[in-house]
């Protein structure tokens, strides 16, 4: 029997509800804007929009402030054809790339650097600031009523934006250096956000998924052991979710980069249940953590972008696709190229990738 057409919204929760949709929930893909220069070049129809065109899912997530407002002034102090040196009124300094798209910035000195530099900072980081949320607060309420699409909101980061500011190598010494000051921090940033969040959780009560952010592992493994994980973000992180979940919002997504392994059970034990992007060469396999974890895990994510690079086959591609086969038809999965799409990867390879993906993911 076929089943009934859904919206995007119903699609969302039959996907990661493990209900019937009538295919598989797509979230757009995220790409380099040199990608999407190459496949308009290469044939993608430049007068159609590229959801629509791919076939992806349309997904909405409240447009609140969660940055530091004002935000800081900066100054270019370097400048050369390649690169500039830009240091902002906290003093962080990072030397960036000025003549291409791809390449990490290097911090060449963070903002937050002792207890003073880190009370200048957090003065911008008031929850109450009045343009957290937009002026077209409640026009855009109005127009949320009676969606088709999923809506999420912004519940942030208890890693990620603390070792933004203060690095990486720092914030692993300051885990025992001064253990104190990183736990004030953690707390405040919670305090923010589940202040920031209040009015939304209040006033649109029928919000479909939350969504974090982390970038807390490499290739090999996580940033920050289990057992830092459990002394300074657990508590956090579980305030945030048990409000979260008391509104309603059971579908808690978290992006992070790198080898999940050792991060997933304490994720899930936070009540985070949907991970994205579970990169391929960094050991995340999506097979594998279903195996392991069950369905209470829902996965987005996990075709390497690697076999869709110019010089690989349709067989390579049609060999990665089918690989999720029968994860698809279980639920509780949305296949989806892992992280940005580079621009090494042509126009042919992942339109192919996509016709595949929608082979295996309609149902009706």
């Amino acid at each position: 029997m076929a089943r009934e057409t859904m919206n995007s919204r119903e699609r969302f929760h039959a996907t990661f509800q493990y209900g019937q949709p009538d295919r598989v929930f797509l979230m757009s893909q995220w790409t380099f804007n040199d990608t999407r220069e190459r496949w308009r070049r290469e044939g993608m129809p430049p007068d159609q929009h590229f959801n629509t065109h791919f076939g992806f899912d349309r997904m909405e997530t409240i447009p609140l402030n969660t940055g530091l407002w004002p935000p800081p002034e900066t100054k270019i102090i370097e400048q050369t054809a390649q690169w500039q040196i830009v240091e902002d009124e906290f003093g962080g300094r990072i030397k960036g790339w000025s003549d291409r798209e791809l390449g990490m910035s290097q911090w060449l000195r963070y903002p937050v650097r002792d207890r003073d530099s880190w009370e200048r900072l957090k003065t911008r980081l008031n929850p109450d600031a009045p343009n957290r949320y937009p002026e077209y607060w409640e026009d855009l309420k109005r127009s949320y009523r009676n969606r088709d699409y999923p809506l999420g909101i912004h519940a942030g980061s208890f890693y990620g934006w603390i070792r933004g500011w203060v690095g990486m190598e720092h914030l692993a010494l300051w885990y025992y250096d001064c253990p104190d000051l990183v736990h004030e921090m953690t707390e405040y940033v919670t305090d923010f956000i589940l202040r920031l969040m209040d009015r939304a959780l209040n006033e649109i009560p029928d919000i479909d998924y939350a969504s974090m952010w982390e970038d807390m592992a490499m290739k090999t493994g996580p940033l920050i052991s289990p057992k830092l994980f459990r002394e300074f973000m657990m508590e956090p992180l579980k305030r945030v979710t048990k409000v979260l979940n008391e509104y309603g919002i059971e579908i808690i997504m978290l992006d992070s980069d790198g080898n999940l392994d050792e991060l997933i059970p304490l994720w899930l034990e936070a009540n985070v249940n949907l991970i994205i992007p579970l990169e391929v060469a960094a050991g995340c396999d999506a097979v594998r953590y279903r195996q392991q974890f069950g369905k209470e895990l829902r996965l987005l994510g996990g075709i390497d972008k690697r076999v869709l690079r110019d010089g690989c086959t349709k067989e390579d591609i049609e060999e990665e696709v089918m690989s999720k086969a029968d994860l698809i038809n279980e639920g509780g999965y949305s296949p989806w190229v892992d992280h940005a799409v580079p621009p090494d990867v042509p126009y042919e390879n992942f339109q192919y990738c996509m016709d595949l993906i929608h082979k295996l993911c309609t149902f009706v």
